[in-house]
């Protein structure tokens, strides 16, 4: 983002000149408790909140002594006695820190007194109480990271899986706009050309032919497809997905919950059932959040069924219906039945897994081929047989076969813009086709060139900014 850019952010968004403060680890007790300000008066600022044992130097920390504030507020040669704490103090000088403000960080120990007390001192001292996401904001306003990168710092905070970190941390390192960056060149390509055509008629410049655009636009269409295509992957991978185990009673769902899980979740007995209610547990698979969900079996109703029964048969349809995923568990040692093809019609066209459950008890000589129209396994949830396969399985079905792959589509945000450029592209291709002008056709082109901007953060409106970084813990 170049400077003009941000000075124009910076003025929607109001002059950046308080300096703000706030805790920027997380609430609670622990063996360090950081206190973080931003903004001109950081080093001043933070330099009376402690009495400091040296000078402060850009990036080296300095030992402190954490004093009661009518303390603190003598003159630095009478400060004296009254110490509550110890501290490191390190000064990142303009434009070299996190926020490219002048930023001073107080590394004390992590109690939530000590570090009450240094925020109360710096808010009385003129500083302003961080909003949630306001450091982020400032780098993102500075010109220190675009709008993919900013979001990617919430998602690394966020991340439950190593495979959800990696992603983000490859977005905080630029990987989405270092794609983007090459697609928006050869679209401004585009763009210089029919400009210039349109700018300097009098003077006898070639008019870019229509094959000519064409064959500059599908540089800018192919990258821009490709990076379309990453969206799936990436947003199972950042917000996981919901994954629904049904099928009849005594099928041994309970049983497949607790192995995929890996500990006794769900309550397990020989006695058709036993699960009344859903059961749910969030687990990681292939780097993937999954929310496994443990139904009540389905079956026709019978007027002596009881109430407990009806109701948890009606969740297990809502968890049917809710889930993206869908594992129909049936017994392998019995007969085909009319309710386990129903249930398999209704998984036609979904994403759904057939398990054969209970391998264990299938004679040696049994068939175990089945005709389902989705991908099915042999599992023993007793012996652990085939539960590995049914692992691969889902993550295979989760994430469509991609693998995951550096600056991929994580938000919904991000595909929307993506598919607005590609809209507006197969705009502009139309426009060729049809012998527009080129000064109609250079509006469909800079719709495109807006939307990439938007991903990045260069053109985005205000409330856009405000809800992502509203999304943020104080603090950071």
């Amino acid at each position: 983002m170049d400077s003009l850019q941000s000075e124009d952010m910076a003025d929607a968004q109001g002059p950046l000149t308080e300096t703000i403060v706030a805790v920027s680890t997380p609430p609670g007790r622990g063996g360090i408790g950081i206190v973080r300000l931003s903004g001109a008066r950081a080093p001043e600022i933070g330099a009376r909140l402690v009495r400091l044992r040296g000078g402060l130097q850009h990036a080296t920390a300095c030992l402190a002594d954490v004093l009661e504030a009518d303390v603190l507020d003598a003159e630095p040669d009478t400060k004296q006695g009254a110490r509550i704490d110890e501290a490191l103090v390190t000064w990142f000088e303009a434009p070299r820190s996190y926020t490219g403000e002048d930023v001073v960080e107080i590394a004390a120990h992590g109690s939530p007194v000590v570090l009450d007390a240094l925020v109360r001192h710096a808010l009385a001292l003129g500083a302003q109480l961080a909003e949630p996401g306001e450091f982020t904001q400032r780098a993102f306003l500075s010109g220190r990271m675009d709008l993919t990168q900013a979001e990617a710092v919430r998602d690394l905070i966020e991340a439950q899986t190593l495979a959800q970190a990696r992603v983000a941390a490859s977005q905080m390192g630029g990987a989405l706009s270092r794609r983007v960056h090459p697609v928006k060149g050869a679209l401004l390509e585009v763009i210089a050309r029919l400009e210039a055509g349109i700018d300097f008629a009098e003077d006898d410049l070639e008019v870019a032919t229509n094959e000519e655009i064409l064959s500059r636009m599908e540089r800018v269409d192919g990258p821009l497809a490709e990076l379309a295509a990453t969206f799936h992957h990436g947003r199972v991978l950042h917000d996981g997905l919901t994954l629904a185990i049904v099928g009849r009673p005594n099928a041994g769902k309970s049983s497949l919950f607790n192995a995929l899980v890996e500990r006794d979740r769900a309550i397990v007995t020989a006695i058709p059932g036993t699960t009344r209610d859903v059961v749910s547990e969030r687990v990681a698979m292939g780097g993937i959040p999954l929310e496994l969900v443990d139904t009540a079996g389905l079956r026709e109703a019978v007027p002596e069924m009881d109430e407990a029964e009806r109701l948890g048969m009606a969740r297990s349809r809502a968890a049917l219906a809710d889930a993206a995923l869908v594992l129909l568990v049936v017994d392998a040692t019995r007969e085909v039945c009319e309710e386990d093809r129903a249930l398999l019609g209704e998984l036609e066209g979904r994403a759904a897994i057939l398990v054969r459950n209970k391998a264990d008890l299938l004679p040696e000589e049994a068939s175990t081929e089945w005709k389902a129209s989705i991908p099915s396994v042999l599992t023993s949830a007793v012996t652990g047989e085939g539960v590995e396969a049914l692992r691969a399985l889902i993550v295979r079905l989760a994430t469509g076969g991609a693998a995951a792959e550096s600056g991929m589509l994580t938000t919904l945000r991000h595909q929307q813009s993506v598919e607005t450029a590609l809209a507006a592209l197969a705009d502009a291709r139309r426009a060729v086709a049809d012998g527009t002008p080129h000064e109609m056709l250079l509006l469909d082109l800079y719709r495109a060139l807006w939307a990439l901007d938007s991903l990045t953060g260069q053109t985005t409106t205000d409330d856009v900014l405000q809800l992502i970084f509203s999304t943020f813990c104080i603090g950071k």
